[in-house]
């Protein structure tokens, strides 16, 4: 997965490959099942052990993936020691994220948890084509999920694309029942 505009370059995010069998994977970018690079997050021993001793944790990764709440994510990655990508949704969005997990969007879900993670880095970004935004000032709505969001993210299956494109077209029909 490549993310373009983070400082004026492209980065790609992949797992270690010399740490990744001493550690458990958690998986909340909905990376998994993904070809090509893919984004994974892991657990060290110290946080393995500290996890071990949280009930609420271990009911929160007992849940499929898909089914977890924005709140559950959040307290997930606060737990694990992971960057809070949850922190960056605002109380509407994380309604936006748990309507959507409740009704069984997962594109749209996933399309969610790239926009968060795009908000991490603050500030500015400049898209290939020239328009720079920052993501973290910007609404989401259809016309910003197609113009700017899904343009900073490119995978090669073009999943990312479908992920951003089905939460642009739940929004659409959204605001067309309360229109």
């Amino acid at each position: 997965m490549f993310v373009n505009g983070i400082g004026g370059a492209a980065s790609t995010y992949a797992p270690s490959s010399l740490t990744a069998g001493r550690q458990k994977s958690l998986d909340t970018f909905g990376a998994t099942g993904t070809s090509g690079a893919s984004a994974q997050l892991t657990l060290s021993d110290e946080a393995k052990a500290a996890a071990d001793a949280d009930a609420r944790l271990a009911e929160i990764a007992a849940k499929p993936e898909s089914a977890r709440t924005a709140e559950e994510i959040d307290y997930q990655q606060k737990a694990g020691g992971f960057v809070n990508t949850m922190a960056n949704l605002s109380p509407d969005e994380k309604k936006l994220y748990n309507e959507l997990v409740a009704k069984g969007e997962t594109e749209a879900v996933r399309a969610m948890n790239l926009l968060a993670l795009s908000r991490m880095g603050g500030g500015e970004v400049t898209l290939p084509d020239g328009t720079s935004f920052d993501p973290a000032k910007t609404a989401i709505t259809p016309d910003n999920i197609r113009k700017l969001f899904s343009k900073m993210f490119v995978s090669d299956d073009s999943q990312d694309a479908r992920s951003f494109e089905a939460l642009a077209s739940y929004l659409d029909g959204r605001q067309n029942a309360t229109a």
